[in-house]
């Protein structure tokens, strides 16, 4: 089984009393890293089952403590019922300690937030990134992603990236590169892993089924799901683009009104995020729509019927999720933007935490050149004193300077390669 980063920042139970909620997309491994976490002491009960609930039901929340206990508790989202015995247990000393898991964040986290507001802890997985799946074409599990590092409070971008210059050997970076290279042809999803490549598309195929089958009928009572299909497939065509709900509509012969239903039950299934537009009174005119990006590569291919590579904006969502989901699995609180300006100034990525902000452009280039940094220098002035360095993440191979504060990185460096390992 591969190590999951969130393992390091799951509690395992109390002390302080807790309940534990873990959410993310159906198949990215919760049940898998709950069970590893916390079978050894909890109970495990899953409400995918009806006979489970069934079993479940009648018991009283006076008996919750008694009967049920301290457990693990998976697809909570299906008996939210429970949700009020569990708050009784707990608020009475009945349980000091529970996990829920969920794929369905709407029902799960409002019925939360209705039931067990200031009790829980929330933690969120997502698909496998670079560096959780380096170890499984034989490298290490970096401790410190070269992102991470680099975005750690007084780091100097020089000191961090400069070991990297002159190329590294060994196994470690051919299990990054073969990593990522996986998650771009296929995706974050970990049961892939066990099946040979001419199967893996009928899998993804397969999954989006299940997800209209299950997910979207926990999300939305839909007598027509056809319409739903079109948007959804329309959507995965532009992953890494400036999403523009009006002209999505058009396409899909749909009211605006439903396309926005519909993309929000897209993010609350973890399938979609939005990348906000930087908004600061610069006295220059921004772009403020938000850019699509697709949470996992092999699930976009497969909706957008694409079995080559990825367009220069699709490689553009796939490089930007994985920044985002490496970052927030190991706890970093970075607020994430793109900027447009109305005259064309465009950087693809803007990380902002209270140090300041990194800003990074995203290339297919195999080889960086120096006018790749133009755009980072120019927004440099617009940042002034926040601006903390620039990067231009690409498919190259090494680490390369391009200018005073901006370095050309390989993706697969930035991803899949520990900061102390050179």
């Amino acid at each position: 089984m591969l190590k999951r980063y969130l393992s390091r920042r799951l509690p395992l139970g109390p002390p302080p009393r807790r309940l534990v909620v873990l959410t993310g997309a159906r198949q990215v491994g919760k049940t898998t890293l709950a069970r590893a976490a916390y079978e050894a002491g909890l109970r495990y009960l899953n409400l995918d089952s009806p006979g489970e609930r069934q079993r479940l039901r009648p018991v009283s929340a006076e008996a919750w403590g008694r009967v049920v206990g301290e457990a693990v508790l998976d697809e909570v989202q299906k008996a939210p019922d429970l949700l009020e015995k569990i708050k009784w247990a707990f608020d009475e000393g009945e349980i000091g300690f529970s996990v829920l898991l969920g794929s369905s964040r709407i029902l799960l986290l409002d019925k939360v937030k209705e039931s067990l507001a200031g009790r829980v802890f929330l933690y969120e997985l997502w698909p496998l990134t670079c560096g959780e799946l380096a170890p499984h074409f034989g490298g290490g599990l970096p401790d410190v992603p070269l992102i991470v590092r680099l975005m750690e409070p007084g780091v100097d971008m020089a000191s961090v990236l400069g070991p990297f210059e002159d190329g590294v050997a060994g196994r470690e970076p051919a299990a990054a590169q073969a990593a990522l290279q996986h998650l771009l042809d296929w995706g974050g999803m970990p049961s892939l892993l066990e099946l040979p490549p001419e199967e893996r598309f009928t899998w993804l195929d397969s999954y989006q089924a299940t997800y209209l089958e299950r997910d979207l009928s926990d999300l939305a009572r839909l007598r027509d799901l056809e319409p739903f299909v079109t948007c959804h497939r329309l959507a995965a065509l532009r992953a890494g683009n400036i999403l523009s709900y009006s002209e999505l509509a058009r396409d899909a012969g749909l009211p605006v009104t439903t396309v926005r239903r519909y993309l929000r039950y897209l993010g609350l299934s973890y399938q979609t995020m939005l990348l906000p537009a930087w908004s600061r009174n610069l006295g220059v005119r921004l772009v403020k729509a938000p850019k699509l990006l697709w949470v996992d590569a092999g699930v976009q291919r497969v909706l957008s019927g694409q079995e080559g590579g990825l367009t220069g904006s699709q490689y553009e969502s796939f490089i930007i999720s994985q920044i985002l989901t490496t970052l927030w699995t190991l706890g970093v609180r970075v607020r994430a933007s793109y900027l447009r300006t109305s005259g064309g100034l465009e950087v693809d990525l803007l990380l902002e935490t209270a140090a300041g902000v990194l800003a990074l452009e995203v290339k297919t280039a195999r080889r960086p050149a120096a006018s790749m940094a133009r755009p980072i220098e120019r927004v440099r002035r617009l940042l002034g004193d926040r601006y903390l360095g620039g990067l231009v993440v690409c498919r190259c191979d090494t680490v390369t300077r391009l200018s005073e504060t901006v370095y050309a990185v390989a993706d697969w460096m930035l991803l899949g390669m520990d900061a102390h390992r050179s």
